[in-house]
């Protein structure tokens, strides 16, 4: 590696400790360099020598960082990145970017002006579910695909104590938290949709905001994508069900990364991103005399440090990052509808 890219963390709760510290601090690219914790003071217990600032203005005003890492509550989002690009910083930001189309045409503009880079934290496209479906369509075995289900759902009756996604807010409720993920899916394997329409429902007891969607995404050729996900789901289907002309491809949600980081392993681990055997998906393909022919096929490897490579290539060689500006505003003109 030329350079590595000192880098801060503008929170050390779970997302910090599980989805950006260990990856920045593993790729050899980047230098875990300050981290924001406002109350206890843990991140140096894990990473020896890390700056722990007290405040917002104190990290940005740090000359050495070069990348900030906004993992801080969604409403939160285009202010943090606005200020991060005034201060000569690269943005990484969680999802859901902003919670306008209009705000995040601002901060992409924002960010040439100011020759900087922006780019959205869309994990799950390096999660092993994502990859292996890709790997599926890409293969051409199904045919011509005229349907595909992704699902997101979870149990969770009780209302939540993060209040940034509870309480009714810009960018709260469940389309904001699971549909970018979804849409992400959706739309970096299909493209824009002619055209989309889209169910909210509130079914938790008290419950504020949305804790239901079904989006339904139109594509030339007939195809249709549905895109659904409730918090009470007690007997969650299959995750991805894709149909097409010759075939079908039927999957769980198994990438394991999220659970494996919860419990501290390490990315060197062998068995990092690596689904168990009874996870594979099922390929069911019609022959000439249409019987259906069911083979299982493992899963590629699931690993996050991808999308950290990438928004190295990005910064040092100027290199496309894959989660593209036209991508991110698609999807927030369907979340914002």
């Amino acid at each position: 590696m030329e350079k590595a890219i000192v880098t801060g963390l503008l929170a050390f709760g779970m997302s910090g400790k599980v989805f950006h510290a260990p990856f920045v601090d593993a790729h050899p690219g980047f230098k875990f360099h300050a981290v924001l914790e406002r109350n206890q003071k843990k991140a140096a217990d894990d990473y020896p020598g890390v700056k722990s600032y007290d405040n917002f203005e104190e990290l940005i005003s740090d000359p050495e960082i070069e990348l900030v890492i906004v993992n801080t509550p969604n409403f939160t989002h285009a202010d943090y990145t606005r200020k991060c690009l005034l201060a000569g910083k690269h943005v990484l930001v969680e999802k859901p970017f902003t919670p306008t189309s209009a705000e995040a045409k601002e901060l992409f503009e924002l960010a040439r002006t100011v020759g900087k880079k922006i780019f959205i934290y869309h994990n799950r496209r390096w999660d092993s579910d994502c990859t292996s479906i890709q790997k599926v369509v890409e293969s051409g075995q199904l045919g011509q695909i005229n349907e595909v289900i992704y699902r997101y759902d979870r149990y969770r009756k009780a209302i939540g104590p993060k209040t940034f996604k509870e309480e009714p807010q810009p960018a709260s409720g469940l389309m904001y938290d699971l549909g970018p993920h979804l849409l992400d899916q959706a739309i970096s394997l299909f493209g824009k949709p002619k055209s989309f329409y889209k169910v909210l429902g509130k079914h938790r007891e008290n419950t504020k905001v949305d804790d239901y969607f079904m989006i339904h995404l139109a594509y030339p050729n007939d195809l249709n994508v549905f895109l659904t996900s409730s918090l009470l789901a007690a007997d969650p289907q299959k995750a991805f069900v894709l149909h097409g002309s010759a075939g079908s491809f039927v999957k769980g949600r198994s990438d394991v990364q999220e659970e494996q980081l919860l419990k501290g392993m390490k990315l060197s681990n062998p068995v990092y991103g690596i689904e168990p055997p009874e996870s594979k998906g099922r390929l069911t393909i019609m022959d000439e005399q249409a019987v259906p022919q069911v083979t299982y096929v493992d899963s590629e490897n699931g690993n996050y440090i991808g999308l950290f490579e990438a928004v190295y290539q990005a910064i040092v060689h100027n290199i496309d990052y894959p989660i593209t500006e036209e991508q991110i505003i698609t999807q927030l003109e369907i979340l914002e509808a």
